[in-house]
């Protein structure tokens, strides 16, 4: 055969653990190359390449494997989950909801699948395999009764952006914002008009289902997110006077009778998951970006805007299930996220992250720096089955975006 061209196969098949981590590692590397002389931000996964999506009901990844003779590589994988989420809101006609005079609002449930961590080799671009992947993730998806299938890339790819619209049948659905803020050496001072009550995660459960249960992408499963070991709390603010840790009553009798304004969030270990890194920076930023750190460090009462050392692996907290109610609850927001970032600091962790709707009025209470966060990150879906959830809600594909959104951090 010596001086035959050798057939090239291609294998798409489920990720192997034992055999396929040093591969699928290098092809992350490769693809992980930023643009010259730009600042690049690189994950590491610690090991784990479906960590991002290990913690959802039900995940797969698969990779793309080249066949030339007897040599084998891999050149490509992807990564998906499947969960049930709020796409839509009915007005209630039936139980205990019956007796009132205007019938509440209730949750409309369907099954969304979601893709994450695309990759393809350099090499092996232009070639059909991202198609293929994604073609038989959405294959499992249908096997496992996803209705929707639906990813996030940067507005700017738009090779990503292509493949999705053009061949694979997306369309752009929402733009929400991710607004990142940096951990200072110093702490951040917490209004003293607030107090902020970590709750228990059956409070949490039962506030967030009876107040955002009918917010978009509202995971049914939230006591499993609340419960899992990345979940740090949920944290409630609401004016000092009213409650504390040790007479808070629990939600029913907090809801019965809520203060005029407070805000509630939760926060998710994600540095315990993947770290990430800043590329690509100068010397002379680099040596400035330490300067703010010394003297914050010598002058914590200053209070000054340092940068965190980010020009080496550090990890995050996102912040997700942001609510409030009330004329200040935006203050009381700002004031979670205080507490938020001196939870951070004390973990070592380098920035706090958040994603909310372009249309969300408690953003104002976020504080974050624009260089490191993304006005619009992209949000594309598919409908993949032929029959609805639910016929009141219609194709959700073509529905308009809504105030508020509710990001998984089971999926960052």
């Amino acid at each position: 055969m010596d001086g035959e061209e050798r057939k090239v196969s291609l294998v798409v098949r489920n990720y192997d653990p034992k055999t396929d981590l040093l591969g699928v590692e290098d092809v992350e590397r490769r693809c992980e190359v930023g643009p010259s002389g730009e600042l690049s931000l690189f994950t590491d996964l610690l090991g784990d390449p479906i960590c991002r999506v290990r913690n959802s009901p039900a995940y797969l990844m698969l990779v793309a494997e080249s066949i030339i003779g007897e040599e084998k590589e891999i050149v490509g994988m992807i990564r998906g989950c499947i969960k049930t989420v709020t796409c839509g809101k009915k007005l209630s006609r039936n139980g205990k909801n019956n007796n009132e005079a205007t019938p509440k609002p209730v949750p409309v449930y369907t099954k969304v699948a979601y893709v994450l961590g695309l990759r393809v080799s350099p090499s092996h671009r232009r070639m059909g395999i991202g198609l293929k992947l994604v073609r038989d993730m959405e294959e499992w998806f249908r096997k496992n009764g996803a209705e929707y299938s639906y990813l996030a890339t940067d507005n700017d790819n738009q090779a990503s952006v292509n493949l999705f619209t053009d061949k694979c049948g997306y369309s752009k659905f929402r733009t929400p914002s991710i607004l990142v803020n940096p951990v200072f050496a110093h702490r951040v001072r917490v209004s003293s008009r607030v107090t902020v009550i970590k709750l228990p995660p059956s409070d949490a459960e039962f506030l967030y289902r009876k107040r955002y249960a009918t917010t978009e992408f509202f995971p049914r499963d939230i006591d499993s997110v609340l419960n899992n070991k990345l979940t740090l709390g949920t944290f409630l603010a609401v004016p000092r006077g009213t409650y504390t840790a040790q007479t808070w009553p629990g939600s029913n009798r907090f809801l019965s009778s809520p203060p005029e304004s407070w805000a509630l969030l939760s926060v998710w270990n994600a540095k315990d998951v993947f770290t990430l890194e800043v590329r690509g920076v100068s010397r002379v930023k680099r040596t400035l970006a330490k300067t703010t750190r010394v003297l914050d460090r010598a002058l914590p009462w200053l209070r000054l805007p340092s940068v965190p050392e980010v020009f080496k692996p550090f990890g995050l907290h996102f912040l997700y299930g942001l609510g409030g109610e009330g004329p200040r609850a935006v203050k009381f927001v700002k004031a979670l996220c205080a507490h938020a970032h001196n939870l951070a600091k004390e973990r070592g962790c380098g920035v706090v992250a958040t994603e909310v709707s372009s249309h969300e009025p408690l953003r104002l209470g976020i504080p974050h720096w624009k260089r490191l966060s993304c006005a619009e990150d992209l949000w594309c879906i598919k409908r993949l089955g032929e029959d609805y959830s639910d016929g009141s809600v219609g194709d959700w594909t073509k529905s308009p975006p809504g105030l508020s959104i509710f990001v998984d951090p089971r999926e960052i």
